[in-house]
C-alpha cells in the first residue's frame, strides 16, 4: 500500500496498558516501531502499580514514535486504557497489549479498513505462539476450538461484522459516545465494550489479514487463575447485559455442575457417575491428540490434555463461585473475549 492510501490524513495513537509486563514491554514497543503507516504515529503507555520494575522499563524504552508515559493508579485494564485514550490526540486509537506482537503493516491495514468500512471497531485474529515448554503446550490448546472456543477472532477467515475482535482500532468519538472501556471491569471488558457499540447500532468488524502474535501463560498457576477470573466477570458481563449470552458461555460452567454431580452419584457408589468424567477425559486426550502436528511428543500431548481441563474446569469454577476482586498481581493483557473459552 501507498503512502496516500495508508494515512489519508489520520492521526493515529497507539494506546499499551501495562501492568508486571517488564519482559514483554519492549519487544511490544519494537513491533510498533517497525510499523509501516506513513502519517503521524504516537504511543502512549499506561503504566500500573508493578512489582517487576514495569514503569522503569517503560520511562527508559525507545520507540521510533513520540512516546508519552502515562500513570494507571487504579491498577486496571480499563482504566490504563480509559487513560491512554485521554491522553491520546490522535482521530485513530488502536489498542495493543504488552504481550502482543503487531505485524509490520498490522496499523497500516487496520486504518485503511476502519476507512472502508466505517466500523467504529476494526480487530483481527490472535495467533498464540509460546516459545518453549508449558508455554508451547498453552499456545497449542488456546488455539484449538476444543480449548478456546469457536469464536471468530482465534479462527475466522471471512471479513466481516463480528460479536467481538482482538485487540481494536477505534473511532475515537464512537468510543466517547458509549462511555469509553468499564472500569468496573478487571476482565472481559473488550468483549462488553463491543456489545455496547453493537447495541447502539455500530459495526465491529473482523479483519481476518489482522493477524497478532500474542504470548501465552507460562504456569499452571497462571493458567489457572486466568481462566478462573475470565469466568468471574464474564457472569458479571452476563448479569449486566443477559441479551448478550450465548450457549457456548454456559459450557463450561455446565460441566462444573456435572462433575461435581457424578462425583457424588461415585460416592453413593453409582457406577453411571463415571460416565461424563470418562466422555469429558476421553474427548480431552482426542482433543490433545490431534494437536499432533503442534505437539509431537506424547510428554506434551498428555500436558495438553491436562490445560484443556485446567481451562475449562477454571472458567467454569470462576464463572460459578468466584468472587470479584480489586487487580491483582498477574500481569496485564489481552483479557475478555480473547482469551476465555466459550466468548
Amino acid at each position: 500500500m501507498s503512502d496516500a492510501q495508508t494515512d489519508n490524513g489520520r492521526h493515529v495513537s497507539v494506546v499499551i496498558p501495562a501492568r508486571n509486563c517488564a519482559c514483554d514491554l519492549p519487544e511490544c514497543l519494537d513491533a510498533v516501531s517497525a510499523q509501516t503507516f506513513g502519517g503521524p504515529l504516537e504511543v502512549i503507555v499506561a503504566v500500573a502499580p508493578s512489582s517487576d520494575g514495569t514503569d522503569r522499563v517503560a520511562s527508559e524504552a525507545s520507540c521510533k514514535w513520540p512516546l508519552q508515559i502515562v500513570e494507571n493508579h487504579a491498577g486496571t485494564t480499563s482504566s490504563g486504557l480509559n487513560l491512554a485514550i485521554g491522553a491520546a490526540a490522535g482521530d485513530v486509537i488502536v489498542r495493543v497489549d504488552a504481550q502482543a506482537r503487531l505485524p509490520p503493516d498490522y496499523v497500516e491495514r487496520a486504518v485503511v479498513t476502519l476507512a472502508r468500512t466505517g466500523a467504529a471497531n476494526v480487530g483481527g485474529v490472535q495467533r498464540p505462539v509460546g516459545q518453549r515448554g508449558l508455554s508451547r503446550v498453552i499456545a497449542a490448546t488456546v488455539s484449538s476450538r476444543f480449548g478456546g472456543g469457536p469464536a471468530a477472532f482465534r479462527h475466522g477467515s471471512h471479513e466481516g461484522p463480528a460479536d467481538t475482535v482482538y485487540l481494536g482500532v477505534f473511532d475515537p468519538a464512537v468510543l466517547a459516545s458509549v462511555g469509553g472501556f468499564d472500569e468496573s471491569l478487571e476482565r472481559n471488558q473488550d468483549y462488553e465494550l463491543n456489545w455496547r457499540l453493537r447495541e447502539q447500532g455500530h459495526v465491529v468488524w473482523l479483519d481476518p489479514s489482522l493477524v497478532v502474535d500474542y504470548q501465552p501463560r507460562t504456569s499452571w498457576a497462571g493458567l489457572v487463575r486466568q481462566y478462573y477470573d475470565y469466568g468471574v466477570w464474564k457472569r458479571v458481563v452476563i448479569s449486566r447485559h443477559p441479551r448478550s449470552t450465548q450457549p457456548r458461555q454456559l459450557a463450561a460452567p455446565a460441566l462444573v455442575v456435572g462433575l461435581v454431580l457424578s462425583a457424588l452419584e461415585l460416592v453413593r457408589g453409582r457406577l453411571r457417575g463415571g460416565i461424563l468424567p470418562g466422555a469429558y477425559l476421553s474427548a480431552c486426550a482426542l482433543a490433545a491428540a490431534r494437536l499432533g502436528p503442534r505437539l509431537p511428543a506424547l510428554a506434551d500431548r498428555l500436558r495438553g490434555a491436562a490445560a484443556f481441563a485446567v481451562m475449562h474446569l477454571s472458567w467454569g469454577a470462576g464463572f460459578l463461585v468466584g468472587r470479584r476482586s480489586r487487580a491483582r498481581s498477574s500481569p496485564t493483557e489481552s483479557t475478555g473475549p480473547q482469551d476465555a473459552p466459550g466468548t
